[in-house]
């Protein structure tokens, strides 16, 4: 079959494909249950135990084995609701790589590189898959033992396909079976790549939907309603680390919703900027939760925002991953639009006996410093925030900026990111094709939000997708535009009245590949050049023009290459500076980030490297008001609170509590039963076992007694100010009743 018949051909088969996914039917799903949409979940291999007792609704046991059940029955036992989590693209899969499950050995199903050897998870045991139906059914049997040991509902993580795989005979079979051609090297040319990456795509796409349709079809027969989620890191980060997966098609495989999977681990990933190479946790963390987020509020579908106390990467001090975990959680409560959280996985390596983790970062001078379990301060701080967090959902118009600069600029990402991300040429390797249009902007205070092109295709969002919007930057240097639909929205959007910004130099090897933006006119054109020609311009039409009631700013310039020069960024803002005067939108700018979400106010100082370039720096920013300091292992409360370069904060405002009655504002404990009368005050209180409990008190009067447990606590375990007071006392797994009489 002729290249562009092959192309057309498999974008046809897409659609059909789309249209027959469980959930795109006008047939609505049944709506999961509140229970299964718990507002705080967490995963754990492990049983119930009290150094992993969680305050948070839901438990995600980890994998299918032989104490799977045992494992639900714990959690259950305690209390919580049980949900499944297991990998798609990889797990102790044992039984189907030898033939256990259907007498077939399937080891040439698995992730394999050009010089064959095996893509790995962790040993030899745990491969990636590359996969066909007879997985997917595999998986969908390994989920019905779990659901028939209790679990509430299924989670899927990372589906995900190596950029540097390709070559195993079962992906050569599938090859030929979507394409219709025989297989091509993946690295024999920017079209191989691309068509590789595409069919990737696609299979765990299809892999999910075939999963989600037998879990939905086991639930109906049980007469259960079963939902079914996707755990997936960022579009973002899967292009940086080089994985295709299949994101924005998350909306078309039956899912129920999503975990956003951003931690310190993916944020760390060094970028470029002002030319140079370091790691911008609180800068990327924010635009993976955005990207993230923009796919959400797309679907009208929940989302859980996780985030990790520690990474993957054991080597780092307990110092390090507190600083990224308040970096990447300050990220995710600055999206106002979530309000769900996965609070930590592996609770287990995290409070669990027998982890332990370097006192001080390791260095030169000391390259193996002693290791330590995790500070007591740090484990009271994190169920602080746990606290918090279960409170982030506040109404629409209580949640509002309070610092922020200039709002209303996206940047319009694809799929296809992930494309280009291999041998023969790939794009470049710290992703400054993004990073070059986005970091210019946040650097200097400016919400800036990743917008999905493929949300633009979909018709039930593509009308309102772009309101939001008086600015969106574009390139298609290392991505490409995925339909013929994204453009065309785009292109009416701009006539509508908004500005587009296109950064390209049409120098991308892949802009001639044999797609559907290359044919016309009777020659091959490039994405760009299609555009233009869509907008009424000519091709290479470098400057600013109207058109429509809108405006578009061309510039034959690459984003990545621009990163790597000092001034590169400034290429870019003043770019956006021609845009806005023609528009006349104002470009105000900041150096701290400040939202207010009801009582919590959420704070970043931005880097120093951003300060700087402001058009008129500013120095720290106080805030007023009366602060409790959730970071604060003591709960410190203060009427003011500066916020400094690269610093975090999240506080709760006192001021915003008006009743004169008793109540609870924070504390490093789950509580509950609590019952306020005029004279005193009772809860209950339950954590970690053996962790510092801490409770800070709206009160009229001070305490004359503070009973735990039916005991006095000593006097020195509270202390009033006037206003609140705080309580400290030891954490136990089992509940545990305080009671204030107040004086």
């Amino acid at each position: 079959m002729p290249t562009r018949t092959l192309i057309l051909f498999a974008f046809c088969m897409e659609l059909a494909f789309c249209q027959t996914l469980p959930g795109a039917s006008q047939a609505p799903l049944a709506k999961p249950t509140e229970v299964s949409q718990g507002r705080l979940i967490f995963q754990t291999s492990r049983a119930w135990s009290p150094r992993i007792n969680i305050p948070a609704d839901t438990v995600m046991v980890y994998g299918v084995d032989g104490t799977t059940a045992e494992r639900i029955r714990s959690w259950k036992a305690h209390g919580y609701h049980v949900d499944l989590m297991t990998g798609v693209a990889w797990g102790r899969y044992r039984a189907y790589l030898d033939g256990s499950f259907d007498g077939k050995q399937h080891w040439n199903e698995t992730q394999q590189d050009k010089n064959g050897n095996l893509i790995l998870h962790g040993g030899r045991d745990i491969p990636y898959i590359s996969p066909n139906r007879s997985y997917g059914l595999y998986l969908s049997k390994q989920l019905e033992s779990a659901l028939d040991a209790g679990a509430e509902a299924v989670y899927l993580e990372e589906p995900e396909f190596w950029a540097r795989a390709g070559w195993s005979t079962s992906f050569q079979h599938q090859w030929q079976d979507y394409y219709h051609q025989p297989w091509q090297a993946p690295d024999s040319s920017p079209d191989a790549q691309y068509h590789a990456s595409r069919l990737k795509y696609y299979l765990y796409r299809r892999t999910l939907a075939q999963i989600f349709a037998a879990v939905k079809a086991y639930g109906a027969k049980h007469h259960r309603s079963i939902p079914c989620y996707v755990a997936t890191h960022s579009l973002i980060n899967y292009a940086q680390w080089h994985i295709v997966s299949p994101e924005s098609s998350l909306l078309k495989v039956g899912a129920d919703g999503y975990i956003a999977q951003v931690w310190t681990g993916t944020a760390r990933t060094p970028n470029v900027y002002g030319g140079v190479l370091r790691e911008r946790t609180f800068e990327t963390a924010f635009l993976e939760y955005g990207v993230l987020q923009n796919i959400a509020r797309s679907s009208g579908k929940p989302i859980w925002f996780l985030n990790d106390p520690i990474e993957d990467n054991p080597h780092h001090s307990w110092s390090d991953y507190r600083k990224n975990w308040e970096s990447t959680l300050v990220a995710s409560l600055l999206q106002p639009a979530v309000s769900r959280y996965e609070v930590l996985p592996w609770p287990e390596r995290i409070f669990g006996e027998g982890f332990a983790y370097p006192a001080t970062e390791p260095s030169a001078s000391n390259p193996s410093p002693a290791k330590i379990p995790i500070p007591q301060e740090y484990a009271t701080e994190l169920q602080t925030v746990f606290h918090a967090l279960a409170e982030m959902r506040q109404p629409a118009e209580a949640t509002h900026w309070e610092s922020a600069g200039a709002r209303g600029i996206g940047v319009l990402v694809s799929d296809t990111l992930m494309f280009e991300r291999a041998s023969p040429d790939p794009s470049d390797l710290s992703l400054g094709e993004f990073y070059g249009l986005a970091l210019p902007f946040l650097m200097r205070g400016m919400p800036v939000e990743p917008v999905q092109m493929e949300s633009l295709s979909r018709r039930s969002v593509a009308a309102g997708a772009l309101h939001r919007y008086k600015v969106l930057l574009l390139t298609y240097d290392g991505q490409k535009p995925p339909d013929p639909g994204s453009q065309a929205a785009l292109a009416a959007w701009v006539r509508s009245g908004g500005a587009l910004m296109v950064f390209d130099d049409d120098k991308d090897p892949y802009d001639k590949i044999h797609a559907w933006w290359s044919k016309g006119d009777g020659q091959i054109q490039t994405p760009c050049d299609r555009l233009l020609r869509q907008l009424g311009l000519k091709p290479g039409a470098i400057g600013l023009h109207t058109v429509g009631r809108g405006f578009v700013l061309y510039e034959a310039k690459n984003p990545a290459a621009l990163t790597y020069l000092p001034a590169g960024q400034e290429v870019v803002y003043h770019s956006l500076q021609t845009v806005a005067k023609a528009i006349g939108l104002p470009l105000s700018e900041t150096n701290v980030l400040v939202l207010r979400r009801g009582p919590y106010v959420i704070a970043a100082g931005l880097d120093a490297e951003g300060a700087k370039e402001q058009s008129r720096p500013q120095p720290p920013m106080s805030l007023t008001g009366d602060f409790i300091d959730l970071f604060d292992n003591n709960l410190a409360e203060s009427g003011y609170f500066t916020i400094g370069p690269g610093e975090r904060a999240l506080l709760l405002d006192v001021n915003s509590f008006h009743s004169t009655g008793s109540r609870v504002l924070a504390a490093s404990a789950k509580v509950a039963m609590e019952h306020p009368s005029k004279n005193s005050l009772a809860f209950q209180v339950q954590g970690i076992e053996d962790t510092q409990g801490v409770v800070r008190i709206l009160s009229a009067r001070a305490a004359r007694e503070v009973d735990l447990g039916g005991k006095p606590l000593d006097p020195g375990s509270y202390e009033y100010n006037g206003r609140t007071l705080l309580i400290r006392f030891k954490n136990t797994a089992a509940p545990q009743q305080i009671k204030v009489v107040f004086r």
